[in-house]
């Protein structure tokens, strides 16, 4: 208790000081601020040498999105990709095709140890590929931030403080076991560090060294990232054998709004309701007694899917619809070499200033109860349908300024 009135009374301190506008004064409430985490990192076992030579000279980047800055105009929401771009931009095939081919590639460069990987995580080696293509374009895209700056400056003014909290202790205490150097301690915006992108907490929960060094480095060892990321998955539950989805054609009667996680069924039933695989696959019984849930995300238009356990499992490394269809779709590249069946229509994307105006009207409504983001994910697009069945409009799952006008209408 005493340690959250502490806390309390420096980001008080913290928040007149910010308010008062000289940069001084902001960087000295945060220089505070850091002082002020030393008895937790004491208790986590970081030693007053490291914690001392870590952040001695440590200042905060306003810079970063997604801050709170008292006196200040919002940063905003992160512009993530996986949430801004339409999905012919974000899932673009000639991005697909150049890192399914440097995939390849590596593949036979790291047969051995993707091998070693699967035996012992599940996890095929084409899906950890795709990741660390997706995350770090097998790393070749260098991280820009420095990691402990990013972490203490969400830490402190942040909209998650507590959890970077701990992120910026178990940061602390990669450097001082050896795994990484503060120089290599790079990170995105968020935070998320090396080939594949774990929080420190991740890394911790799920980090493996694969190689024998006696370190757990994701930062210049491939064996170690790759096993990591895998690791990770299995350990959200991945299931052998299972693939992640499975393209299908949707029959012109199908309902967009049964497209949410909560409504999931044997493939079996959903290929007698007349959804039918692309190109002629034909699944096997086993196959078919899978649950699977629908996903089409561009509403009707574009290409659907059924989505199996192991789509969700991708999903709790990157919460985005978009990012799971990179992930499986380059995977599935790098074996069959074969796009889409169905292209992406040429949809385009609401401001999520917008989206998040409809997501509030839809909760008045009773037909929306998660997260105001401003994200047209799964559950929102269920809403949305759901909402055009009502008024009477086309059902098609998308917002649209048609959409939106006729909800300003009804208020």
């Amino acid at each position: 208790m005493n340690r959250w009135i502490a806390s309390s009374q420096v980001l008080l301190a913290m928040t007149f000081m910010l308010l008062a506008q000289p940069s001084f004064a902001a960087d000295a409430a945060f220089t505070q601020f850091v002082a002020s985490l030393w008895p937790e990192a004491q208790k986590a076992g970081i030693s007053r040498a490291t914690f001392e030579a870590q952040t001695r000279g440590l200042q905060p980047d306003y810079k970063l999105p997604d801050l709170l800055l008292p006196g200040r105009p919002k940063t905003g929401a992160p512009s993530q990709a996986e949430f801004v771009q339409v999905p012919a931009d974000y899932v673009k095939e000639a991005s697909i095709a150049r890192l399914a081919s440097h995939g390849q590639r590596l593949s036979i460069q790291h047969r051995d140890t993707l091998r070693a990987i699967e035996q012992r995580f599940g996890v095929p080696g084409n899906i950890i590929l795709a990741v660390w293509g997706r995350e770090t374009d097998y790393g070749r895209h260098a991280l820009p931030y420095d990691g402990l700056r990013v972490l203490a400056t969400q830490a402190f003014v942040g909209r998650r403080k507590d959890q970077y909290r701990g992120e910026f202790i178990e940061a602390l205490k990669l450097i001082q076991n050896g795994d990484v150097t503060r120089k290599n301690l790079r990170t995105s915006w968020g935070g998320a560090t090396g080939l594949t992108q774990f929080l420190p907490s991740e890394l911790h929960k799920h980090g493996v060294d694969f190689d024998g060094d006696g370190h757990i480095n994701i930062w210049t060892s491939v064996p170690d990232a790759l096993a990591s990321a895998a690791q990770q998955l299995a350990n959200k539950g991945w299931q052998p054998g299972l693939r992640w989805a499975y393209e299908v054609r949707a029959p012109r009667n199908a309902d967009c709004t049964l497209g949410v996680p909560e409504v999931t069924r044997p493939i079996s039933e959903w290929l007698r309701e007349g959804f039918v695989p692309v190109r002629g696959l034909r699944l096997s019984a086993a196959e078919q007694a899978q649950g699977a849930s629908l996903l089409q995300p561009e509403g009707i238009y574009g290409p659907a899917f059924l989505t199996t356990k192991n789509y969700f499992v991708i999903k709790q490394y990157n919460f985005s619809d978009l990012y799971v269809l990179f992930v499986g779709h380059l995977a599935d590249r790098m074996a069959s070499g074969q796009p889409f069946a169905t292209p992406w229509s040429a949809s385009t994307q609401m401001r999520s200033a917008d989206v998040e105006e409809m997501q509030e009207y839809l909760t008045r409504l009773g037909l929306y109860s998660s997260k105001l983001d401003g994200k047209a994910g799964m559950q929102t697009r269920a809403a949305l349908g759901a909402y055009q069945k009502k008024a009477g409009l086309k059902v098609d799952c998308w917002p649209s300024a048609e959409v939106l006008r006729a909800m300003s209408a009804g208020r």
